[in-house]
């Protein structure tokens, strides 16, 4: 049976959590490791504990302990990622629409090209499922981006493609917030490296939910097979698929560990498809709701704050 690996709050503190069907039992209780209390503990120690909890997740008899689902408060599943990398212009659909916008891509890997990736803030940007956030009062123009998050289980240091998958502990649903008025400073050359705003564009306060919990690699035979949707309002927006990507995954752990190791927590957006808000000149708006879908990984929902009057 799967298993599934979550942050959730007991006490006002962040605790690892594990979901069995749709019970949730408390980690280091579960599994008698009193080191286990947060999920970066576990993803310190993966290959012990992915094994201890897929045994126990096997089992023909459900431990005692646990709580129905509904009953716990979710957190964003890793609290904080030492590292977050974002690919950019990496789903062929996405560059497509977007050569109709100002924000025009390339396939980079039939330019004969590398990866390309910008960096998130962390503790900063990553909020959780349910979280209800305002959206940046400097903007106007915040877009939706659903993407397949990777959450490193092992270090990666200069690690081949062929190895690359196995530094995966799991994979979880994000949504890379994107302030699109905020792409480049105004009154600067286009050709100077100081034009791009990153930190206002992509880092701001609440730029990554993210949730609800992780999906072990073990249970996804095929990271590239996967749908993935995000609706706005009950309206579906981006409905795409993960074999869509022009890098893989493994590609893009191998561009990334050439120059900087990855360690357990770290995590990796893998790129977002078309239907994103920059393309219909649609953006989003205060108590606006999100729903998010990566097939056999989870369902993240969150939303923005209405605007006081």
């Amino acid at each position: 049976m799967t298993y599934h690996l979550l942050s959730y709050e007991a006490g006002g503190a962040p605790r690892a959590g594990i979901k069995i069907g749709d019970t949730v039992w408390d980690a280091a209780e579960l599994t008698g490791n009193s080191r286990y209390v947060s999920v970066i503990d576990i993803l310190n120690d993966w290959e012990a504990a992915d094994s201890r909890l897929a045994a126990i997740a096997s089992a023909r008899k459900a431990p005692a302990g646990g709580r129905p689902l509904p009953s716990i408060s979710l957190l964003a599943p890793v609290l904080y990622p030492g590292q977050v990398f974002a690919a950019g212009s990496n789903y062929q659909d996405h560059i497509s629409e977007m050569d109709a916008s100002e924000f025009k891509g390339q396939n980079a890997k039939k330019a004969g090209g590398r990866p390309w990736f910008f960096g998130k803030t962390s503790r900063s940007a990553v909020v959780g499922p349910g979280s209800i956030r305002p959206l940046p009062a400097y903007s106007h123009k915040v877009d939706w981006e659903v993407e397949l998050a990777v959450v490193i289980g092992r270090t990666a240091a200069r690690v081949p493609v062929g190895e690359a998958l196995r530094h995966v502990a799991g994979y979880t649903v994000a949504n890379d917030l994107s302030a699109r008025d905020f792409v480049a400073r105004g009154g600067v050359e286009a050709d100077s490296p100081f034009r791009f705003d990153w930190i206002s564009h992509k880092g701001f306060d609440g730029a990554l939910p993210m949730g609800p919990w992780i999906t072990p690699a073990r249970f996804i035979a095929d990271p590239q097979a996967l749908d993935l949707k995000l609706w706005v309002d009950g309206e579906l927006l981006q409905d795409s698929n993960t074999r869509q990507m022009i890098f893989s995954i493994a590609e893009q752990i191998e561009e990334l560990s050439a120059r900087v190791t990855l360690h357990p927590g770290d995590v990796i957006l893998t790129g977002t498809p078309s239907g994103v808000g920059m393309s219909r000149g649609v953006f989003l708006k205060p108590g606006q709701q999100l729903r998010l879908y990566i097939e056999h990984v989870g369902e993240l929902q969150h939303g923005f704050a209405k605007q006081e009057r």
